[in-house]
């Protein structure tokens, strides 16, 4: 008997469910990963998912593609909601043809990122995949040049989220980097343009693919991604945490959340925290955690130039982005990573009407020939640059040193900062009072009897004028200096009276950036 339409209706979506069928369902688990449709099933609201382009299928006929079914055509799309907001996704099924993406399959992908970018919702993107379907030759490399497109259009206006779940090789990685954030699953991903086969080929050097592309080497080495988790439920987890910090577009601003914490609290810890020694380190994430709501910092990038921290909090409720010197690594110095990493971040809270916090104990940009060959310069002028782009309220705090062209790269008043504060502690100066002192002395020291004493004493000397926030604060650079204890205290007050801040700049096509 012939099936009525609902039944063939019904079938025909059943089949487009099982996606590779069951054995290649099987093989994902055993691999310790999830299909796309419960990764999807996990990261949205229980129910709220909408699929959309599950019947299209592929169009190629050559090299057998034509004998060859893809349900789905190995992508799943749609959207829902996420802790209830609108969320576009796709996941790359990688159980149909190893997830390879062919003209169908991009055009999907398109689909849906049209439609964030019409709608302002986010897009996550979760990318398993065997690559180009090479069968289809230049269609494929068609498909991904217009997801590129798409992805750069977008950027700015919603937040693109790439999720690394599996393999993600060649011309596929571009996308990710082209979007906001990357995500990783510790030990079943992996991304490079070129995998360990073709290296070994062309370099004659041997590596794994996990020692190449895998999530550590991305999150501490290259600085390409952003977060690793130790399994899929955790990333999945750590994707809705990162939303709830950012606004749908960028023509909104971040969800409020209840505030819990006492905006009055005060924090005698602070008052200690910085070491008598300038030269002994102390925690910069100890600080936020005493200063933000309830202690809890999500951070960014984690792993990669630890001597910049960058990371999401909120204070009273709203989201701040947090750019801080970290004095335990590298004293807290800017180099050539940090650089990049921190301006990038200043840039990303900027499109998306974040408010950003500057925690300031920073001794200079890091010197040496490796820095200065690897253009220091110019990566050190993006900090400049983002922070003097940035429209979004700013406050700076400088807890300790603030040296040289580090001070300004730190967002000083002169870059921009609405409110700068700074505790007893700070020393705002050109330079650290021994360089300053060799400088500005070196005669008075070459000639005396004791030169070394002569030193101490002309060091104290510039210690005593300059190695403290209140010259800075006569001259107007430093808004107030406070009690540590009254931080928390004194942000929020900032960023209420920040909170109808209105800032343009001139009209552009944009700006050049020192890339």
């Amino acid at each position: 008997m012939a099936l009525n339409r609902t039944e063939d209706l019904q079938e025909r979506k059943e089949k487009i469910m099982e996606g590779g069928g069951q054995k290649r369902i099987d093989k994902q688990h055993q691999s310790g990963k999830m299909t796309a449709r419960e990764r999807i099933g996990l990261l949205m609201d229980k129910g709220s998912f909408v699929e959309i382009d599950a019947f299209v299928k592929h169009r190629c006929n050559l090299f057998g593609m034509e004998q060859q079914e893809a349900p789905g055509e190995g992508v799943v799309t749609g959207y829902g909601t996420v802790n209830g907001r609108l969320v576009y996704v796709f996941a790359q099924d990688f159980t149909v043809l190893g997830g390879s993406l062919g003209e169908m399959h991009a055009k999907k992908i398109c689909k849906v990122l049209d439609m964030a970018l019409k709608v302002g919702a986010p897009v996550v993107g979760i990318n398993d995949s065997g690559g180009a379907r090479i069968q289809e030759g230049v269609d494929a490399l068609s498909g991904y040049g217009q997801i590129f497109y798409r992805n750069t259009i977008a950027s700015g206006v919603i937040p693109q989220i790439s999720v690394i779940m599996g393999p993600c090789a060649g011309g596929a990685v571009y996308s990710p980097a082209l979007t906001d954030f990357i995500f990783m699953v510790d030990k079943t991903s992996q991304m490079f343009i070129t995998g360990p086969q073709v290296i070994k080929t062309v370099t004659g050097e041997e590596v794994s693919a996990e020692d190449l592309g895998g999530a550590m080497t991305h999150n501490s080495i290259s600085g390409v991604a952003h977060f690793m988790s130790a399994d899929e439920k955790q990333c999945i987890e750590d994707i809705k945490t990162l939303l709830s910090f950012l606004p749908s577009n960028n023509m909104e601003s971040a969800p409020v959340f209840e505030c819990t914490d006492d905006v009055n609290r005060m924090e005698e810890a602070l008052n200690d925290i910085v070491p008598d020694n300038p030269n002994k380190p102390y925690d910069m994430k100890e600080v936020i955690s005493l200063i933000v709501d309830n202690g809890a910092f999500f951070e960014v990038q984690p792993y990669y130039a630890q001597n910049m921290i960058t990371g999401f909090a909120r204070l009273n409720g709203r989201s701040i982005g947090i750019i801080a010197n970290q004095p335990k690594v590298l004293a807290g110095c800017l180099d050539i990573n940090a650089s990049d990493k921190g301006a990038r971040f200043i840039r990303t809270c900027d499109a998306f009407n974040i408010p950003v916090l500057n925690l300031v104990d920073v001794p200079g940009f890091l010197p040496g020939t490796n820095q200065e060959y690897g253009g220091i310069i110019r990566h050190g002028a993006k900090m400049l640059y983002a922070y003097s782009e940035t429209t979004v309220p700013k406050v700076t705090l400088v807890t300790r040193k603030a040296y040289g062209g580090a001070y300004l790269a730190m967002c000083s008043k002169d870059l921009g900062a609405d409110v700068v504060l700074a505790w007893p502690s700070a020393e705002i100066a050109v330079m650290g009072p021994e360089g300053a002192a060799n400088i500005i002395f070196r005669k008075d020291i070459q000639d005396s009897d004791d030169p070394a004493a002569t030193r101490q004493e002309k060091i104290q000397d510039y210690k005593d004028k300059f190695a403290n926030p209140y010259v800075a604060a006569s001259r107007g650079f430093v808004d107030d200096v406070i009690v540590p204890s009254t931080t928390r205290q004194r942000l929020i007050s900032a960023y209420d009276m920040l909170a109808g801040k209105r800032e343009t700049r001139p009209a552009k096509k944009h700006g050049n950036l020192p890339v």
